[in-house]
């Protein structure tokens, strides 16, 4: 047997975590009622995110009714809302407000507002009193400083954006695991690989200890090929092809 055919079998063979035996925790990151209240049936969803983008994609125009109307499910995960102000005094207003809405909620904070100016001393005047999930950062000097400010709050989350690191041509398995270093000196902030760019990353949050991770419904629908016998997949990669052929109508 050739080098490459014992690759190939090796390949075929590896063992998949099933999604039960994974410690990192998948969050639902959206903002559609329906999926979301699907989401929180499963088990294997702990939490939710949210964002003003995921929200405007949904056609959503009252903010604060939309999470209402989640929290009257959603009381026992996790669930973040985004400030959206780009000043901080009113982004502090906002955050205290949206604190107010559950125990579960975490209010998102951008690492910086459009102007580049740094959140660290909103983060540090907020964290005694309101529970943070950091937002929009892609640096380990975001990840540092951020952690610094959270230090001895309460309960807090920073969202590395792997999924855009990956975008600009670089790896960010070595990045968030550097980022993983960092945050376990902080016992009260957990590590979000936010915006995963396909289900491997799920995988990949696992095995280097990131504690959470968010991941959006069209990537969630694929959970249930985990562990597929990749020659089953492949034939049915195949009757797919011959069956859009068909119809078609494609002829030659």
């Amino acid at each position: 047997m050739s080098v490459s055919e014992l690759t190939v079998t090796s390949v075929s063979e590896l063992t998949v975590t099933p999604i039960s035996g994974l410690k990192v925790k998948i969050f639902g990151d959206g903002a559609d009622k329906a999926t979301i209240l699907d989401l929180y049936r499963q088990p294997h969803i702990k939490g939710f995110t949210t964002n003003p983008t995921l929200m405007r994609k949904a056609g959503l125009t009252d903010y604060e009714a939309f999470a209402h109307d989640v929290l009257k499910t959603v009381q026992d995960r996790p669930i973040s809302f985004e400030v959206f102000a780009d000043e901080f005094p009113e982004m502090e207003r906002q955050a205290r407000k949206i604190a107010t809405w559950g125990e579960n909620v975490y209010v998102k904070i951008p690492v910086t507002n459009t102007k580049r100016e740094p959140s660290l001393d909103l983060i540090a005047k907020l964290t005694p009193e309101v529970q943070l999930n950091i937002t929009a950062m892609l640096t380990l000097d975001q990840i540092r400083d951020v952690c610094a400010a959270l230090e001895g709050g309460k309960p807090a989350c920073v969202s590395l954006f792997a999924g855009r690191v990956a975008d600009t041509g670089r790896d960010p398995v070595p990045l968030m695991s550097a980022a993983v270093e960092i945050v376990r000196m902080y016992p009260n902030v957990e590590l979000i690989w936010a915006s995963p760019r396909e289900l491997l990353n799920i995988f990949q949050a696992d095995a280097i200890g990131c504690h959470i991770i968010t991941v959006t419904h069209d990537i969630l629908q694929k959970l249930g090929l985990v562990g597929k016998d990749l020659h089953e997949y492949s034939l049915d990669t195949v009757k797919m092809f011959h069956q859009d052929a068909v119809k078609s109508g494609f002829t030659l």
